[in-house]
């Protein structure tokens, strides 16, 4: 079978340092929010035409932004939840940002990551935002009520103040379930069940947790791709879980080192800043290298996802990890990634060299 390949197709220089990209759902539009070097906060919304790129507008914000997520958006509007760097969640109308629709002091320090979601599903909960942040704690947050969080989940006292890098929500198919997942600098990574409200599993990666998605948020638990520090890769099947065994999990200890010319992995392992999946495709998903690469990796599913115990007990089988195809698009990290949700292989990335870049990755309808 051909291989996928990476394709830059356009790029774009800023002059502010980019910090997330997200598409614009239904459109040919796509966000970059960042950080000008004095500290301001800036949302320029970009939009294909032909075989260029153009800037349909700009908000400027009094903060700097890290992070973004249309996820709680109804299908008519385009509702994004932006966190800054002063620990404030904003929900503006691309279209109209003069007023903002939700804003709260959510944190004390910034929103290093939020995840949104409920806004466009039927029957799968409520619309909320979920922000994590340098504070240590982690919160939920429904924008149709009072200006305080929904749920908490903070910190155990004397732990020092763990920072929380990474947030994804999961396991919303219907109206009661929902689950988050946090992930921190000291290498944490928690399940917490917000029906029942507790911690359902933990682990521990040895490394700064960058990035957390689930292969879909909207359905029953299936997979989730975690990123790490110092190279870390992990798939978790998060079909069955073993009461002291957890999850199966298949890891990657190499996904951020450099690829040498016949192939061979070079160089010191460095940062995957990111893991997103593909919307056509949930066993394909991207990752992001300190090494200024984007790669595309399959998950393959066993013969078999569980197994019985001779306690009567079941435990996870891992599956297969492939790597698809590996380019290297940038000489400082690319951090931030989005797949087109509308256009199969359509994807847009931001790097720490104050770049945007839309890519094309080609050949993944091989794998549909």
């Amino acid at each position: 079978m051909d291989k996928p390949q990476i394709v830059e197709f356009l790029t774009q220089s800023v002059n502010y340092s980019v910090f997330d990209v997200k598409w614009i759902p239904r459109t040919a539009k796509f966000i970059v929010v960042g950080s000008r070097p004095q500290g301001t906060g800036v949302l320029q919304v970009y939009e294909l035409e032909e075989n260029t790129l153009q800037v349909r507008g700009e908000i400027d914000r009094e903060k700097s932004l890290k992070c973004a997520s249309f996820g709680a958006s109804s299908i008519r509007d385009y509702h994004v939840a932006l966190g800054d760097f002063n620990g404030n969640l904003t929900v503006l109308d691309v279209e109209r940002p003069e007023s903002p629709i939700y804003t709260v002091r959510a944190h004390t320090s910034i929103i290093n990551s939020l995840d949104a979601i409920g806004g466009a599903l039927i029957n799968c909960g409520a619309p909320e935002i979920v922000t994590g942040s340098r504070d240590g704690t982690v919160k939920v947050w429904d924008t149709r009520q009072a200006d305080c969080p929904v749920a908490c989940v903070s910190p155990p006292s004397g732990c020092g103040g763990r920072d929380c890098w990474a947030v994804a929500f999961g396991n919303s198919f219907n109206n009661s379930e929902r689950c988050l997942a946090a992930g921190y600098d000291n290498g944490d990574l928690k399940l917490i069940d917000l029906r029942k409200m507790s911690q359902r599993w933990e682990t521990n990666l040895s490394n700064g947790v960058c990035s957390i998605e689930f292969d879909r948020n909207d359905i029953e638990m299936n997979k989730m791709v975690v990123a790490t520090l110092e190279g870390g890769l992990y798939v978790y099947d998060m079909r069955t879980q073993h009461p002291k065994k957890g999850f199966a999990c298949v890891t990657e200890k190499n996904a951020g080192r450099s690829l040498g010319s016949c192939g061979s992995i070079t160089g010191s392992k460095s940062t995957v800043w990111m893991a997103k999946h593909l919307p056509q495709n949930r066993d394909i998903f991207a990752t992001g290298g300190g090494s200024g690469c984007v790669r595309l990796w399959n998950y393959e599913y066993p013969e078999k996802r569980k197994i019985a115990q001779p306690d009567g007990s079941e435990v996870g089988v891992e599956g297969n990890l492939q790597m698809l195809c590996s380019s290297v698009i940038s000489t400082q990290p690319v951090h931030c990634f989005d797949w087109c949700p509308d256009l199969l292989g359509l994807a847009v990335c931001g790097a720490f060299d104050q770049t945007v870049r839309v890519l094309i990755s080609t050949k993944l309808n091989l794998y549909q």
